[in-house]
């Protein structure tokens, strides 16, 4: 099986449901995620967020357009001060019993994966930037964090 790299994109934070959140899109087309597919994923994001527990409102996901009819939702959220939560969803995905081939049409599988080797790469990043930001210091700063974002590129390793 021949593995290529996938495209990363860090489209500007959003607030959805209180909380803000970060985004990263992976795709291969150098186009960028269709936008009809990118609003059907905002749409289902409320269904995948936690409720509030008093740790900063904050997520980060991860939209990957796969190479068929496929299409992800990959929303992890920080809780409990330091754990992160994880639900995501899938469009246009048989194996993921999706009910069509429509990847505007999101549903959420009820299976414990949290992303594959395309979507993989912003959890380290983030987890480092959360540290850095909001547990290390002695004064939290949520704003510092939303804007520490792992780099546009490839899906590849980094320095």
């Amino acid at each position: 099986m021949a593995f290529t790299e996938k495209l990363l994109t860090v489209p500007p934070p959003i607030e959805v449901a209180g909380r803000h959140i970060k985004r990263y899109h992976v795709t291969d087309d150098p186009a960028g995620i269709a936008p009809d597919v990118e609003k059907a994923a905002y749409e289902i994001l409320p269904e995948l967020l936690p409720e509030p527990d008093g740790t900063p409102p904050a997520t980060f996901v991860v939209l990957h357009r796969g190479t068929d009819t496929d299409a992800y939702l990959n929303a992890y959220s920080w809780v409990w001060d330091n754990v992160l939560h994880f639900r995501g969803a899938a469009a246009g995905q048989p194996a993921l019993h999706c009910p069509d081939l429509d990847p505007t049409h999101f549903v959420t599988p009820d299976l414990p994966w949290i992303g594959c080797v395309w979507e993989l790469p912003p959890l380290r990043h983030e987890r480092d930037a959360w540290v850095r930001h909001v547990l290390a210091p002695e004064v939290p700063c949520l704003e510092a964090y939303l804007a520490d974002s792992l780099p546009e590129g490839t899906t590849g390793e980094r320095s």
